[in-house]
């Protein structure tokens, strides 16, 4: 079980230091847009359904260890769970640092890492970049992440990670079970007194208390976003230390 805290810390944790001069100046952005808006760098948070339409466009998949829980080590999830595609992943599997998949063991491996209660992560950038595609996906903890838990770190993820979606609950349906509270990797949801808080402000669309909620009290909401604001967003908030 992760922290999901605002500020929370782990003693294997992500420096600032390496925040600043890697992470961040690496991504320039973190934000969650539409795939045909045009910056240097999309990160996007996807729930399910979303991940396995990239997917389906892909000719060549690869697979790799997650660098992230390798090196921090703070949770049991699965490790061989990043996924990358086309000239990434044929770049990759000629290296030796990945190996090739076939489409339904790529949706297989997206269906088990939502079971264990990993945000997945849409990723456009690096050598093969191109503006609006998507290279790889990776399915992210807030506890080993460099990028989810180093926005969560610090409170910065509301302004780095603009939603695509997000949950609304029937209370009227709503059992307060807590399983959604246990599986939402943002703290947008938790058990206060035995009833279930939730923080809008925090949720971003990922999916993962909607599908195993026990009465289907949960749904996502297309959230869309201007696309001027988003350009104007990018601009805003690649990393030059002032968080």
């Amino acid at each position: 079980m992760t922290h999901k805290g605002q500020g929370y810390r782990f003693d294997n944790d992500w420096t600032r230091e390496h925040l600043e001069t890697h992470t961040f100046q690496t991504t320039q952005t973190a934000i969650t847009i539409p795939v045909d808006v045009e910056i240097r760098a999309e990160h996007l948070v996807l729930n399910l359904e979303k991940a396995k339409r990239i997917l389906s466009n892909a000719r060549t998949i690869s697979i790799m260890n997650c660098s992230c829980r390798l090196k921090r080590g703070n949770c049991d999830a699965p490790l061989e769970t990043c996924i990358d595609m086309n000239e990434t992943a044929e770049r990759n599997i000629n290296e030796g640092i990945s190996r090739e998949i076939t489409m339904e063991e790529a949706l297989d491996v997206l269906e088990k890492t939502h079971e264990a209660g990993l945000v997945h992560m849409a990723l456009g950038q690096g050598e093969f970049y191109e503006p609006g595609v998507i290279n790889s996906i990776c399915s992210c903890c807030s506890c080993c992440c460099s990028i989810l838990s180093g926005v969560l770190r610090f409170g910065l993820t509301p302004y780095i990670i603009t939603p695509q979606a997000f949950s609304v609950t029937d209370t009227s349906a709503c059992i307060d079970c807590g399983i959604c509270a246990e599986r939402c990797q943002f703290g947008a949801r938790e058990m206060i007194n035995g009833s279930l808080s939730f923080n809008p402000n925090l949720c971003f669309g990922c999916g993962l208390c909607v599908s195993t909620c026990p009465t289907n009290a949960i749904r996502l909401i297309e959230k869309p976003t201007p696309v001027k604001q988003l350009h104007e967003g990018a601009h805003k908030l690649r990393y030059r230390g002032t968080c």
